[in-house]
């Protein structure tokens, strides 16, 4: 039987990579976006794929900053950080540091003290570690909906591009 650190940390993977239940994760939605259309606007007034793919790094560095002990909030600039230049170096970078947060998180949460899940990380934050584990899943799906309507308004996508790496 699993634990449930061992539940939380393959939750976190399924969202990111795929096997969620819902449907597609968040680097199957990714998968043939090239760098121009993750920085696109294809909806006026939402943000661009590569905007959510960062918050959404963004979302990771706060729950690895709380578990260190660091109860600031995230400034406006850390929670929506500026796209860089649109290159398919850059865009391949900011995946590559979603998935590098990802499994730095998995890894804390796989050792995190379980007695510990019902209280929260640290005082400033009322929020429980569970309920910040599972939120920042929650959080993941959540955007990934919306980067999955995005990519729909785009346009097909070219099969030729390159998967985030």
């Amino acid at each position: 039987m699993k634990t449930e650190l061992e539940r939380l940390d393959e939750q976190l993977g399924r969202g990111l990579e795929g096997g969620a239940w819902h449907g597609p994760s968040v680097l199957e939605v990714l998968d043939g976006v090239s760098a121009h259309q993750a920085a696109a606007h294809p909806i006026a007034g939402a943000h661009s794929i590569w905007e959510l793919v960062l918050h959404l790094c963004s979302d990771y560095v706060l729950v690895l900053r709380r578990l260190a002990g660091d109860g600031r909030p995230l400034t406006e600039s850390e929670g929506w950080p500026s796209v860089p230049e649109s290159s398919a170096e850059n865009w391949a970078e900011s995946t590559r540091v979603l998935k590098q947060l990802n499994a730095e998180l998995r890894r804390a949460i796989r050792s995190f003290p379980p007695e510990r899940l019902d209280e929260p990380l640290v005082p400033e934050v009322p929020y429980t570690a569970y309920t910040q584990f599972i939120g920042v899943t929650q959080h993941g799906l959540y955007h990934a909906g919306q980067m999955a309507l995005l990519k729909k308004a785009l346009g097909p996508v070219d099969p030729a591009t390159p998967r985030p790496s």
